[in-house]
């Protein structure tokens, strides 16, 4: 019998989302391939929200390590989005700050699999502490900003400040901008946007299993 210590697993993967309807289409989603253990995390809305949550959950010991994956619906800036496009994000922005992403050519190239006929944008995606409408919405896209939600960003600055880690960003668009959400909770009534958060789960699988920070 071999003396060596155990090998330790693979780190285990966290997924963060802010609102129940994002959570739900998530845990209903296609879990298979997962690689190691698959921790679905509903935040809460907003920044103060999301950091919290990410900071006490990165925090336990069983999720230390963990690769983090922020998600859910976000609203699209640039002219031609639609509901039910995808976009992964290259960079996080917020306050000043950025958090650059990791694996977007793969996560692209997972999620047109995944989501097949789907368009998948990439670029920035910026933070905000509210919900984008009107004016807002040009005053962003020229910062260069594809897209905007309220807890990516904090939650993929809150991750590597809790330690070095794999981080990504993939959100799917509910409000574009000839497609103006009056209010958040017209989000139940995005069936569309629904069913593709339903299943980029394999897709973000694929990403943890590809990222070299993920395997202990």
């Amino acid at each position: 019998m071999s003396t060596d210590p155990a090998r330790p697993g693979p780190a285990p993967l966290l997924v963060a989302c802010a609102l129940g309807i994002e959570q739900l289409a998530l845990r209903t989603g296609d879990r298979g391939g997962a690689r190691g253990p698959v921790t679905v995390l509903r935040t809460g809305m907003g920044p103060k929200a999301a950091e919290r949550a990410v900071t006490r959950a990165l925090g336990k010991d069983s999720l230390r390590d963990a690769a983090v994956v922020a998600t859910g619906f976000c609203a699209g800036l640039a002219p031609g989005m639609h509901p039910g496009d995808l976009v992964v994000a290259e960079e996080t922005r917020h306050d000043g700050g950025r958090t650059p992403c990791v694996g977007t050519g793969l996560l692209v190239e997972e999620l047109v699999r995944a989501v097949p006929g789907r368009t998948v944008h990439t670029g920035p995606l910026t933070g905000s502490d509210h919900v984008v409408r009107g004016h807002e919405r040009g005053d962003l896209l020229a910062t260069g900003a594809i897209a905007v939600d309220m807890e990516s960003a904090v939650t993929l600055r809150s991750a590597v400040t809790a330690g070095p880690r794999p981080v990504a960003a993939v959100r799917v668009v509910v409000d574009a901008p000839q497609h103006e959400l009056v209010r958040i909770g017209t989000v139940r009534g995005g069936i569309s946007a629904f069913r593709v958060l339903r299943a980029v789960l394999p897709a973000f699988f694929e990403w943890h299993r590809s990222s070299p920070l993920s395997r202990r």
